[in-house]
């Protein structure tokens, strides 16, 4: 038998060593993870080359991953029976980074058979990891077609020990003196501990993960009994075959893993081949969580790597507006960094996010055809995520423009803007809308009695994102969106506006301009709108409206001071309008004139929902009026 050899590692090695060491990974239990996937690739290797090679692997239908414990001792065991080491696989598989086991032999494969086997990660960078944890590492291994064992050993110094053994069977058992454990460590010799982390990131692997759980006592007396126990699950859902899974098992696992109380309101189950290829899970809640819209709220998907768990939460895989979306992505075609716990951007990613996005938004835009009433209901629940998408990738405009569900004055139902153009009155150039706290509010409006009188369909704006969508939307289909507040001419004013301005009324409502001064007002009109109020104000063209004002002071966010530019208009026909005329002609500079027009601007403002300056002001004007009447 060939004496203990001392050889040490390469240099890249050492590198690593030094980095495994001082915790390149964020968390250190991830250690558990790159073994258990490193003996998952010997398994496959071992299931592999049983095809020809029957007669060296009569156990083959036995393949499995055991834990081992020894509190005692303060060792944890990792072993398989899969296809083992030779000692100058352990020299080129643990002894250099450069030349992986498992991507060696991938090669190899490819170019005998251009076949493509299911093997996970490269075994010498994971298997460091455990140098996090462990003061002390011995490999014991042998392969198939060797007589003989080795055992290697190494406390990350830089060097390690090589040898021949005896060892009867065939595989890899990873030996880890731990460290002492110190206060922010998990306790590694914990079958609880270790059951978690392995139905947490090994769930999936395909072949059994066995360890020897405890038995609940029946007694405090009673001696502590244990029971070999298959720790993973093994099967992932999302590599059945749709067909193969119930509408049950999918919710189920719905509800199980991403810890929901109600089904999800779809499910998108999808396999891409080709160029790239990967699974993906997804679903739809039915509702929206309690801190949905709170800015703390995390998206992202799940990642996995051939059932391996990668990351949770990836935000890389799917866009902001659609963070309501749960579920996981599996690939082989991951580039991962040397921990296999970031994820890289790489083009592959990218690829898949916009394929993920484009199939969402494909299965909404089906749900909306084909089962109107369950698109409504999600859309009572995550609507605004979908305006959000306008208004922050503009884009995806004509695609999310079709989702839109408004409330309008035509019907309590939701219409898209594709109905409402459908309904659109002859000779109608505009698509309109009204924004305001609620319906109840809007509908008071008095700028809402002119296209009342028109017969003209107003959509019903509330949720607080909307007029930032509309910024950038613009229009629909051609069309464009227009709101009722906006001071410009419109077709429902553009006869009236051929007449010839009344001189006198012009003077008077500059006069009234100029008691109100630039101030409250950047000018005052009459008005071809109203038909029962007297006053209303309106937005200058492309100034910010007074709802979107409203919205930013209540966040905090004044827009660098900007202010919406306020156009008072008059219904010159209204008897109080008359009043003041008679007030005006008797006495261009009257007192009385002065506070009619102060008087009309405040009630403009209530009307608006826009605070008074001055509500102490605004009550004493009201007392003098009523005390001359």
């Amino acid at each position: 038998m060939a004496e203990k050899e001392i050889l040490n590692f390469e240099a890249e090695t050492k590198q690593i060593l030094n980095l495994m060491v001082h915790s390149i990974y964020t968390h250190k239990e991830i250690f558990l993870r790159e073994l258990i996937s490193n003996a998952s690739d010997a398994l496959d290797k071992a299931r592999f080359e049983s095809i020809t090679k029957s007669d060296k692997y009569t156990d083959i239908d036995n393949l499995h991953i055991k834990i081992e414990i020894d509190e005692k001792e303060r060792i944890l065991k990792i072993i398989d029976n899969g296809i083992g080491m030779t000692r100058e696989d352990v020299i080129q598989n643990i002894g250099s980074i450069a030349k992986s086991g498992t991507k060696a032999f991938l090669e190899k494969l490819q170019k005998e058979k251009d076949k493509k086997i299911d093997l996970i990660g490269q075994f010498g960078v994971g298997f460091y990891s455990a140098f996090m944890v462990a003061d002390d590492i011995i490999i014991e291994t042998k392969n198939v077609e060797s007589d003989k064992g080795v055992r290697w050993e190494s406390n990350g110094d830089g060097s390690y020990s090589i040898e021949e053994i005896e060892k009867q069977d065939r595989g890899t058992t990873i030996i880890l003196k731990l460290k002492p454990k110190s206060e922010e460590d998990e306790d590694y010799l914990s079958t609880y501990v270790l059951e978690r982390l392995i139905q947490k990131y090994s769930n999936y692997v395909h072949y059994p993960i066995k360890m020897n759980m405890p038995i609940p006592k029946k007694e405090d007396s009673e001696e502590q009994k244990y029971e070999e126990k298959t720790i993973n699950s093994m099967i992932s859902i999302w590599q059945k075959s749709k067909s193969e899974v119930k509408t049950e098992e999918y919710n189920d696992f719905y509800k199980e893993h991403f810890h929901d109380y109600a089904d999800p309101f779809e499910i998108i189950h999808t396999k891409a081949e080709g160029t790239i290829e990967y699974t993906a899970l997804l679903f739809i809640p039915s509702k929206a969580p309690f801190n949905f819209l709170h800015p703390d709220f995390e998206k992202g998907l799940e990642l996995y790597c051939k059932n391996v768990f990668i990351m949770d939460k990836c935000k890389d895989v799917i866009p902001d507006y659609l963070k309501f979306v749960k579920g996981l992505v599996d690939s082989q075609d991951f580039s991962l960094n040397i921990s296999r716990e970031i994820l890289q951007h790489t083009t592959q990613l990218k690829r898949i996010s916009n394929n993920i996005e484009k199939k969402i938004l494909d299965t909404l835009e089906s749900k909306l055809k084909n089962d109107r009433e369950k698109y409504e209901e999600f859309f009572s629940e995550f609507g605004e995520s979908i305006k959000i998408g306008i208004y922050s990738d503009f884009s995806k405009k004509d695609k999310l423009s079709n989702l839109l569900l408004f409330k309008s004055t035509n019907s309590d139902k939701y219409t898209t803007l594709k109905e409402y153009k459908e309904r659109m009155k002859e000779g109608q150039e505009f698509i309109y809308y009204a924004a305001g706290k609620d319906k109840a509010s809007i509908d008071r409006l008095p700028h809402m009695e002119g296209i009342k009188d028109k017969g003209y369909e107003v959509l019903y704006f509330t949720d607080r994102v909307d007029e930032f969508m509309i910024g950038m939307m613009r229009d629909y289909d051609g069309t464009q969106l227009r709101s009722i507040l906006q001071a410009e001419k419109t077709e429902e004013n553009k006869e009236e506006n051929k007449k010839e301005e009344n001189t006198e009324n012009k003077d008077i409502l500059n006069s009234i301009k100029t008691v109100l001064s630039e101030n409250k007002v950047a000018d005052v009109r009459e008005s071809h709108r109203l038909k029962e109020s007297v006053v209303c104000l309106v937005n200058k063209e492309d100034s910010m409206s007074f709802n979107m004002a409203k919205i930013l002071a209540e966040t905090g966010n004044s827009m660098f001071g900007m202010k919406p530019e306020r156009i008072l208009e008059i219904n010159t026909s209204h008897e109080v309008f008359k009043a003041m005329e008679k007030e005006y002609n008797t006495n261009k500079e009257s007192d009385l004139f002065k506070e009619f027009a102060e008087l009309l601007y405040d009630e403009a403002c209530i009307l608006e929902g826009i605070p008074l300056e001055d509500p102490k002001l605004f009550a004493t004007r009201m007392s003098k009026l009523m005390l001359k009447l």
